[in-house]
């Protein structure tokens, strides 16, 4: 994958860490998430949950993310499953995570999730002169006139 749509990628998550996630296999039924970030790890978001929603299950997953400038779209494809190692869940603890759950750190009701990103792919937008011209005028827009499109690894 491009290296700047993966910066590109990365930067929209870290900025607006939203996306609507859902196991595969799920029809349609996605939910909005909050993703944790960690610098440290390659291709790999986590959620905190509570044990009783259907995410907790894991599996073969699907993200969706719309960056809050809408310059950048992209849906990822990965595994999702129980992370056990209390350092991580230490280290993605914050308090913003334990106001959703009341029991805070030690709720007997949370759980973190990894999100094991397998594929990815990205749409950015980055409409040229060009573009912009044939979008005022009703005419063709050309698609590398309209901004970058990427699939693979992010």
């Amino acid at each position: 994958m491009d290296p700047e749509i993966r910066k590109a990628f990365w930067k929209a998550l870290d900025d607006s860490p939203f996306v609507m996630l859902r196991l595969a296999g799920n029809g349609n039924s996605s939910e909005p998430m909050t993703a944790i970030l960690d610098v440290d790890a390659h291709h790999t978001v986590w959620f905190f949950m509570s044990k009783t929603n259907t995410l907790a299950a894991g599996g073969a997953a699907r993200a969706e993310l719309s960056a809050k400038n809408h310059k950048l779209f992209a849906t990822l494809a990965g595994t999702l499953t129980q992370e056990h190692d209390r350092a991580v869940f230490d280290k993605l603890w914050s308090d913003k995570v334990g106001a959703w759950f009341k029991g805070g750190k030690d709720s007997p009701d949370l759980v973190l999730m990894r999100f094991a990103i397998a594929d990815a792919e990205i749409w950015q937008v980055d409409m040229t002169v060009a573009g912009l011209l044939h979008l005022f005028t009703g005419t063709f827009i050309e698609p590398e006139q309209a901004g970058h499109h990427a699939a693979g690894l992010v």
